[in-house]
């Protein structure tokens, strides 16, 4: 697999209904003001923005509907025209909101987020990056307090318990190779919001002969991940499979259901001329291919239980350079 072109596409293109798959994407990053980048996003995609509320806009197309937002809810949920409040902080307020934008405008992402693109259109992701790019847009590795991230959102060809199993196991066994490849800045590193899954559910996860219903399937992950604060986020999934279930194990409104897993490990490195939507992408799609290959994914299963056991050759060898190695031999890196 070629990760120099543009981006490819895995074998299963379809859901179980012959619907071509979506992914949604998000997009975080600064080095711009909010005006500066509605008015980029939106000439990019030939439409005209409307101005839903304060730092949240939305952009129809073709597609579907795009949003540029600032991504704080408190920034954005400011009201100082309130009649609630007393009249000489609403005579500050204007000046109070040009302060704070100023601030929050430098420290808080400001975010693009598609609607569910078909796999097939993903590729304009690389033209509105170079886009943004060629206007300044700055990425994760400009400072310390920046820790922007790529975010996707991939439908899955069908929510089968068997079907979610693999792509976690895929998940489990790659997680390393991934984390080296598209976790490249301090700041988010230090962050608590990409954290693995819990090494005892792996252990679990990666048995041969895990085989668990959808209600299993759940509480085994919740019990030991029962929060958004993962690489591989599945409580919108779970939102969408059984609410009430999740209910037990998170209380969360900012979860929002859909038929989707959440891969939020990447950077965003948009200032990076090397840096690329389609390398990102693309490595998802090996994650992809070794989902749908049952053979694969049992000799990944099998490589990666016995790179827990406790032997001269894992003391000297990390599971890093056994997966890249194993991944390379089968011509995928």
């Amino acid at each position: 697999m070629d990760h120099r072109n543009a981006c490819l596409m895995p074998d299963i293109m379809h859901t179980s209904d012959q619907k071509e798959r979506r992914v949604g994407i998000e997009l975080e990053l600064s080095g711009l003001s909010y005006d500066q980048l509605v008015f980029i996003v939106a000439d990019f995609l030939g439409t005209k923005p409307r101005l839903e509320s304060r730092y949240v806009t939305k952009l129809e197309t073709d597609l579907g509907e795009f949003t540029v937002e600032l991504d704080s809810e408190l920034v954005k949920d400011l009201d100082f025209s309130d009649a609630g409040l007393p009249d000489s902080i609403r005579e500050l307020g204007g000046q109070a909101l040009e302060v704070i934008d100023a601030a929050a405008e430098r420290i808080v992402p400001l975010e693009i987020i598609t609607p569910p693109l078909p796999f097939s259109e993903v590729e304009q992701i690389e033209s509105l990056v170079n886009t943004l790019r060629e206007h300044g847009a700055l990425g994760s590795r400009e400072s310390i307090y920046y820790a922007f991230g790529l975010q996707l959102n991939p439908e899955l060809p069908d929510l089968k318990p068997a079907t979610v199993v693999r792509y976690l196991q895929a998940f489990a066994g790659l997680y390393e190779w991934l984390k080296s490849r598209h976790q490249l800045d301090i700041s988010r590193k230090m962050t608590t919001y990409i954290e693995p899954w819990s090494s005892r559910y792996t252990t679990r996860l990666m048995e041969d002969d895990y085989e668990p219903d959808q209600a299993e399937l759940l509480h085994d992950y919740l019990k030991y991940n029962p929060t958004r604060n993962r690489a591989l986020d599945l409580l919108p999934l779970f939102a969408h499979l059984d609410s009430s279930l999740l209910g037990e194990y998170v209380q969360d409104t900012r979860i929002k259901s859909r038929p989707t897993l959440h891969y939020r490990l990447p950077d965003c490195d948009i200032d990076n001329p090397s840096w690329r939507f389609a390398d990102v992408w693309n490595d998802w799609v090996v994650l992809e291919q070794i989902a749908s290959n049952a053979h694969q994914l049992a000799d990944l299963r099998a490589r990666y239980r016995e790179a827990q056991k406790l032997n001269l050759h894992n003391l000297t060898h990390s599971w890093l350079d056994s997966s890249s190695e194993w991944l390379q031999s089968l011509g995928y890196a």
